[in-house]
């Protein structure tokens, strides 16, 4: 673990209790007179506290000092994500959060079942665990999007990942990348981009959305 994420990182004293008071005395063995560090995740400041005293049920830590620390990929990725199910996005949200992408949007494409749902504060949960491994001083960005059309209005520049005879280059300098779904795009869909950004993976194999997912963002970010 490279921190632990706590909201009132940046106090100068703070107390903790419940899930986290277990998880750095019981799981990560942490002893009175330590300093541990800790980040908020909203202003790229690692803060490192002494554990001053510490009981069965709580630890009270004193600041000791702090640092300016982004942590973060080179380059900012923006995914767009058809809808696929929870499960399987669970699975591979912390990969991609290692890798540095900087926001996912959902989008209910043609071909996603409308019965998947997805519970952001999971996904939330999820990312925060991945994050305090990992070391990123920023989460990522979750948003949903209720078609393809309106997200393209506000991201006109998107490329979609589609069969192409043009294959997406290593680190090519393309900020928002579309995946599709189980099943693919309609011809409804393709028409609402120009020929030259929709391109392809250069595999003779079909990959899941998920896999299509952690190869698009390890092309451009790694």
């Amino acid at each position: 673990m490279q921190y632990l994420f706590s909201k009132q990182a940046s106090q100068a004293t703070l107390v903790l209790r419940g899930d986290e008071h277990r998880y750095l005395f019981k799981v990560r063995r942490h002893r009175e007179g330590e300093v541990i560090a800790l980040r908020n995740l909203e202003d790229d400041t690692i803060y490192f506290y002494k554990i001053s005293t510490l009981n069965k049920k709580e630890a009270l830590l004193s600041l000791e000092r702090f640092e300016k620390l982004e942590v973060k990929a080179k380059k900012n990725l923006h995914l767009a994500w058809c809808v696929i199910e929870p499960k399987s996005v669970e699975k591979v949200l912390p990969t991609l959060n290692e890798m540095g992408v900087e926001q996912i949007t959902f989008i209910y494409c043609s071909r996603s079942q409308k019965s998947f749902k997805l519970d952001f504060k999971r996904l939330e949960k999820i990312l925060l665990n991945s994050s305090q491994q990992c070391g990123r001083s920023s989460l990522m960005k979750l948003e949903f999007a209720h078609s393809l059309e309106t997200f393209l209005e506000q991201y006109p520049q998107t490329v979609m990942i589609n069969f192409s005879e043009t294959f997406l280059e290593k680190n090519a300098t393309i900020d928002t990348v579309l995946i599709g779904c189980e099943g693919g795009f309609t011809l409804e869909e393709m028409a609402l981009f120009s020929k030259e950004k929709i391109v392809g993976l250069d595999t003779p194999l079909i990959l899941k959305s998920e896999s299509a997912v952690c190869a698009v963002a390890t092309k451009l970010l790694i």
